[in-house]
């Protein structure tokens, strides 16, 4: 039994090490199986409509192609045209901002607590400022460095749908020969292990893949109706970020907010603040009561905050390949844990009786 362990456990640190390896060009073939993984129940239905394996799988990576270019032209222009705006305009914002804090705020400092309390607080926000931005632009880099020898985008663009279709078409059959490669013995357990970690991470990725969109389009459609600058942009970046939980909604309401004031306090607009900021307390209270309920359930299984950490940890270690690869190692991880703890509650070493201490004369040496 040891050795086994020790065989596994070896395994598995030559599979983290050729991940680490080989990070800088594994990313286009872990998005196709991603990609494939994901579509595979579509495939299976449309073969029970009558359609064959190469068929469906043909039809469907053409409609995801042609559904992601139309939304990348559709959409792709705008967000660059704001996000260029964003960054060329960001610094002139947080000054504004700054100084509007300052403004407002710095003769009620200087009653209580004299001029060098203001200065504080203008060095205090600038250094916040300052280090926020750093800690953004460092994250960004270590992403791209992360990413940039999946030799270029066109290489993720073109390989990843090429590997998705060939791991679509033989999905089944590759299933079906690892199957076979475990021992009969344990078959049944190895089976229901796998159907639990499909079940965690198909439920929790389908579900807020779809949460991420519908509050994404919630947020941007909000803020737009409102006049919010770069409106649209925050509300999609909000989107995004919906799926590490709680983050996106943090992260687009201080944007959001930022934005609304430097846009609206120097009019004393309280007006489009208060709907800025009631946007996304309408869009926390959909999610957290109507729609995240209803896609994504209690039955994934992943605790947020354990979620955050792989996201963060895999993250450092792989770039944008450990992103793609957290959750279903997470959930793969949770799933193993819940095992392993059900088996120890129900071994011998969980059950056995103590030893009964008895003193005096009914006291018995071993």
């Amino acid at each position: 039994m040891r050795g086994k362990a020790m065989i596994g456990l070896a395994g598995l640190a030559v599979v983290v090490l050729l991940l680490y390896l080989l990070k800088d060009v594994i990313l286009p073939f872990a998005a196709g199986c991603a990609l494939a993984y994901l579509l595979d129940p579509l495939a299976d239905r449309l073969e029970r409509l009558g359609l064959g394996r190469l068929a469906a799988s043909l039809l469907i990576l053409a409609l995801f192609v042609v559904a992601l270019v139309m939304t990348l032209l559709i959409v792709g222009p705008l967000v660059a045209k704001q996000v260029s705006a964003l960054v060329s305009t960001l610094p002139g914002m947080v000054s504004k901002l700054q100084g509007l804090i300052v403004a407002r705020a710095g003769p009620l400092l200087e009653r209580v607590g004299g001029a060098d309390v203001l200065n504080d607080l203008q060095s205090s926000v600038g250094t916040i400022v300052s280090q926020g931005g750093s800690w953004f632009l460092t994250f960004l880099g270590s992403l791209w460095t992360g990413s940039q020898a999946l030799v270029s985008v066109v290489s993720l663009v073109v390989i990843t749908p090429v590997v998705a279709f060939y791991m679509l078409l033989d999905w089944d059959r590759m299933v079906a020969k690892v199957d076979s490669w475990v021992p009969p013995r344990h078959r049944p357990t190895v089976r229901r292990l796998g159907r639990e970690m499909d079940g965690a991470v198909t439920g929790f990725l389908r579900g807020q893949t779809l949460v991420c969109l519908i509050l994404g389009s919630f947020y941007a459609v909000g803020l737009f109706t409102i006049g919010l600058n770069f409106g649209i942009l925050i509300g999609l970046i909000a989107g995004f970020l919906t799926f590490v939980p709680y983050v996106g909604t943090i992260v687009g309401f201080l944007l959001s907010v930022g934005v609304a004031l430097v846009q609206f306090w120097p009019n004393s607009d309280w007006l489009h603040i208060g709907l800025t900021i009631a946007v996304f307390v309408v869009g926390q209270f959909l999610e957290g009561n109507i729609i995240s309920p209803k896609l994504v359930g209690d039955s994934v299984g992943l605790h947020p905050v354990w979620l955050m950490f792989a996201l963060l940890a895999f993250g450092s270690l792989f770039g944008f390949l450990g992103l793609l690869i957290a959750v279903p190692v997470a959930a793969s991880i949770g799933v193993l844990v819940r095992y392993a703890l059900d088996r120890y509650l129900e071994s011998p070493l969980y059950h056995a009786d103590e030893p009964v201490l008895l003193s005096g004369p009914e006291r018995r040496e071993p």
